[in-house]
């Protein structure tokens, strides 16, 4: 009788089968008694436990990743501008209409990069994930990255025009070239910049026509509403004026405005008359500057005109008699 459980035991460990986690075959052996499932447990147990370990692990790092990434944009849009959005330029503080504006260009500036770290999140992770599993597979790596490296060429030539709009867009928006609400000349375009997005920008101009410019096309940015705004006035006036007497009559009615209270928040600096700028066969041209806010610059300009014309007409200061007669010839008559 004692001899039989030993017996017994040896028996039961021969039946055993052999593989290489031996833990593992003899608990599968125990619990389900089938040799074949015993053999490959290593298959039918452990590659799919590991490639699970691995989604599950990807999604909860995608997860994180972007709650941060909103978190981040969420309070750039809400809150203090953190540095990696903040202009590089010194800006004038903005009159109060234009803060809906500047609201709306954080907004879209931390939506578009939030948009580019997600999905830059989702492929790093969704990448290494997908390695990691075709490891678990026993597949052979080497083809399958050389067919995606080809596969990748073929895709950069083919939409090489649509991934230099998306870097183009990407260095729009860090470099805050120009946002929501600026008025600004692309070229061919010129007009109010209504959305900025990582393909096109859209603007409209002053007709009402909306224009829809790609990134990767713009080669130079004209922005007239970044910081402050300078209104240059040259004002025509006959060979014959008293040149001291006609600049001093554009810097009295620029210091006139600009002691008015209704303009006090919107020129910045004293305005400056700094004299003759051009001489031509037609006439001397005079000129005059103020610095402005640049929602307002073109408001303040249509104003000076006309005051400087009204006054010019008081004091009697003639404009040149050839662009009168230019005008005349035309056919449209005096203006």
């Amino acid at each position: 009788m004692t001899g039989s459980p030993a017996v017994l035991a040896v028996d039961d460990d021969a039946s055993v089968p052999d593989c290489a986690d031996y833990w593992l075959c003899q608990k599968v052996y125990d619990w389900f008694g089938l040799d074949w499932l015993a053999e490959n447990a290593g298959t039918l147990i452990v590659t799919p436990g590991r490639i699970l370990l691995v989604v599950v692990l990807a999604a909860v790092a995608r997860a994180l990743a972007h709650r941060a990434i909103q978190r981040l944009t969420d309070r750039t849009a809400t809150g203090a501008m953190p540095t990696i959005l903040r202009p590089l330029r010194n800006r004038v503080p903005q009159p109060g209409d234009a803060v809906d504006q500047i609201t709306a260009r954080r907004t879209q500036r931390a939506a578009a990069i939030g948009s580019v770290l997600r999905s830059f999140a989702s492929i790093v992770i969704l990448g290494i994930a997908v390695v990691l599993v075709l490891g678990e597979l026993g597949l052979n790596l080497a083809p399958i990255v050389a067919s995606a490296g080809v596969v990748g060429v073929a895709l950069g030539f083919g939409a090489q025009n649509l991934i230099k709009d998306f870097i183009a867009g990407i260095g729009i928006i860090l470099e805050d070239q120009y946002g929501v609400g600026d008025v600004v000349d692309l070229g061919e375009a010129i007009g109010t910049v209504e959305a900025v997005g990582l393909r096109i920008t859209r603007l409209r101009d002053v007709n009402g026509v909306v224009w829809y410019v790609r990134n990767g096309e713009v080669l130079r940015v004209g922005n007239k509403s970044q910081g402050y705004a300078q209104v240059v006035i040259d004002m025509p006036v006959a060979h014959d004026t008293d040149l001291e007497r006609a600049r001093t009559v554009m810097q009295e009615v620029a210091d006139a405005m600009y002691a008015e209270e209704e303009w006090i928040g919107v020129l910045l600096a004293e305005p400056e008359s700094l004299g003759v700028e051009q001489i031509t066969t037609e006439g001397v041209f005079l000129r005059l500057m103020v610095r402005t806010t640049n929602t307002d610059q073109w408001r303040v300009g249509r104003e000076l005109r006309m005051r400087l014309k009204e006054r010019f007409v008081a004091e009697g200061i003639r404009t040149p008699l050839p662009l009168l007669g230019s005008v005349s010839g035309a056919g449209t008559g005096p203006r």
